[in-house]
């Protein structure tokens, strides 16, 4: 199974990661985010993978996330209602976000990328 990266092609994030990768010669499937919104089941999935808050599958500094005042919000949410927030538009989710067998990591930080990329 190749990694999964969803991405938006306007994020400079997102082209830097890409570029990474092509780089050292990784071979990825793309899925744009904002097209193809990860489900409530991935969602779920990914963070029991990944170990991490899910907070840390929130694009904290998007828009969409400022306008709704999730910073204020989402301490009071359940983990189903920030499921089904997040897969309710692609531009909530934290980006670039990669899925590999080796693990789940929302963002790009390259050494993390290495380990999880590390592990197949």
């Amino acid at each position: 199974m190749k990694p999964l990266i969803l991405c938006y092609e306007k994020c400079s994030t997102c082209k830097k990661a890409i570029k990474w990768l092509e780089e050292a010669g990784h071979e990825v499937e793309l899925r744009p985010i904002k097209e193809e919104n990860p489900t409530v089941e991935e969602l779920r999935q990914w963070h029991a993978r990944s170990g991490l808050p899910l907070k840390r599958f929130f694009n904290t500094s998007g828009n969409l996330y400022k306008e709704l005042q999730l910073k204020d919000r989402l301490p009071e949410m359940s983990e189903e209602e920030q499921y089904q927030l997040l897969s309710t538009d692609g531009m909530l989710v934290k980006r670039p976000l990669l899925v590999a067998e080796g693990g789940v990591c929302p963002g790009f930080v390259e050494e993390q990328w290495e380990k999880i990329l590390a592990r197949v």
